[in-house]
């Protein structure tokens, strides 16, 4: 991991300088990886690249070592939109009211499967 100063290149230990690693100016990628056909995609983690196709190299090589697997998706954590846990309640509370969403009111046949 390389540093630098915010004013200029080297100058390390100036008086009124700050230290900044370059990690701070390179895009966060979140790194998401199917191990085998028909499976879902799991994040696995994260990593700093300056462009997609840099992050999609450096996530193969760094996440799938061992072949482990045969997707990889990579996407600027930027462009991730999340809910708060500190908001669970009430952002899923308008689910709780849909009893209409789970199968309670029915009687599943004795054949079938996998629904």
């Amino acid at each position: 991991m390389s540093e630098r100063t915010e004013r200029g290149e080297g100058r390390e230990g100036m008086p009124g300088q700050h230290r900044v690693s370059t990690e701070q100016h390179t895009p966060l990628w979140e790194v998401f990886v199917r191990a085998r056909r028909g499976l879902s995609h799991t994040h696995v983690g994260s990593l700093h690249a300056p462009d997609a196709e840099l992050a999609l190299r450096n996530a193969r090589d760094v996440y799938t070592r061992r072949q482990e697997g045969v997707s990889i998706w990579v996407v600027p954590a930027a462009a991730i939109t999340a809910s708060s846990p500190d908001e669970k309640d009430a952002f899923f509370d308008p689910a709780a009211d849909k009893v209409y969403r789970h199968p309670t009111f029915y009687e599943v046949p004795e054949g079938a499967g996998h629904l």
